[in-house]
C-alpha cells in the first residue's frame, strides 16, 4: 500500500485519486474548522472562508475525521506510517498542557493531537516524516527542499 492507493474528495464533493500526484513531494496538512481550530477532525468544506481570509494557493480537500472509529483511512495509513513521537518546539510546553488536561495519555497514541499536524512525502509516495504544530516551520521548509 501507498499514499497513491488513496482518493480523497475535494471541496466541491469530487473524488480525487492521490496518484494524480505520483512523482510529487507531498505536505499533508489537517486544517481546522472555518480555518480555526478544532483537533478532532479536518474541515477542508469551508473552502472560500480558509481562501478568502488566508488566500491559501494550495487545494483545499473535503472535511474529514483524522482520529476516532471514523477516521480517514488516508489518516490511519498517514499515522501507521509515521507514529506521534513528541511534541517539540516553539509553544510545545503550552500545547503539552493544553493535551494533558484533556488526556493524560494522549502520548500514547498516534492521533493527530493538534490542527496543523503535517505529513511529508517524498516523490515514491513514502511518508518520511511528521511534524507537530508547534515545530518550527523553517524544519518543515528545509525537510522540503532536502526531497526536492
Amino acid at each position: 500500500m501507498s499514499i497513491y492507493d488513496f482518493e480523497v474528495k475535494d471541496g466541491e464533493g469530487n473524488m480525487v485519486s492521490l496518484s494524480e500526484y505520483e512523482g510529487k513531494v507531498l505536505l499533508i496538512v489537517n486544517s481546522a474548522i472555518k480555518c480555526g481550530f478544532t483537533p478532532q477532525y479536518t474541515e477542508l468544506n469551508e473552502i472560500e472562508v480558509c481562501r478568502n481570509k488566508w488566500l491559501v494557493p494550495y487545494k483545499i480537500f473535503d472535511k474529514i475525521d483524522v482520529n476516532g472509529e471514523n477516521a480517514d483511512p488516508l489518516y490511519e495509513y498517514l499515522k501507521n506510517e509515521q507514529p506521534f513521537t513528541d511534541i517539540t518546539g516553539k509553544g510545545a510546553t503550552k500545547l503539552k498542557l493544553v493535551l494533558k488536561a484533556v488526556d493524560r495519555h494522549y502520548k500514547d497514541n498516534n492521533d493527530i493531537k493538534w490542527n496543523f499536524t503535517k505529513f511529508l512525502v517524498d516523490r515514491e509516495g513514502n511518508v518520511v516524516r511528521r511534524f507537530e504544530p508547534t515545530e518550527d516551520l523553517g524544519d518543515v521548509k528545509d525537510a522540503i527542499k532536502d526531497l526536492l
